[in-house]
């Protein structure tokens, strides 16, 4: 779960949801389950909040301009997040991209760990539960529910996508028009 969270490419919900069902099937317990994979989802997500604290700022205000990344967004962010990134932080699990992130950004932020922690590891929880539960709930019918979530995130992402690229063309032509 750790490595998962911090970005590697670990399927995190499929490994949850298929943690549930071997609960469904006795072959592990529920509490050591959650309680494990919660663990390793905060280990990891505290470790990309390490990496964005020691890392972050430096990077980007060394290598930010090639990104196109400004002191002034740099700025911009920092509020943003002291101003609603908790919500972020409690419910960016569920969105795959985003738990990876949302923790380093937040070091790089300056955020205050205790904030993020507080908020952080409650929609660990929250995220670990979920998806055991869906694995333990649907018992052998887990490929289902799998094949619905990756259906369900792509649909996501290509909405997501498409108001992106709708954003920056609108963006382009009133640029384009000054």
């Amino acid at each position: 779960m750790s490595l998962g969270v911090i970005g590697l490419p670990i399927p995190d919900e499929t490994i949850l949801t298929f943690a549930g069902y071997l609960v469904s099937q006795n072959n592990l317990h529920l509490f050591p389950t959650i309680l494990s994979s919660y663990l390793g989802s905060i280990l990891g997500i505290s470790i990309s909040f390490l990496i964005g604290r020691t890392f972050g700022l430096n990077f980007l205000h060394k290598h930010g301009s090639f990104f196109h990344i400004t002191e002034d967004r740099i700025h911009k962010t920092k509020k943003w997040f002291e101003g609603y990134g908790e919500w972020l932080f409690l419910f960016g699990y569920f969105i795959p991209g985003v738990r990876h992130l949302t923790a380093i950004i937040a070091g790089s932020a300056s955020t205050k760990y205790s904030k993020f922690a507080l908020f952080a590891y409650a929609g660990g929880l929250i995220w670990t539960v979920t998806f055991v539960t869906v694995g333990f709930t649907f018992g052998m019918q887990w490929n289902l529910v799998i094949e619905q979530i990756h259906k369900h995130i792509i649909i996501f992402v290509f909405i997501l996508l498409t108001i992106s690229i709708f954003y920056f063309v609108i963006k382009f032509k009133v640029l384009n028009k000054k």
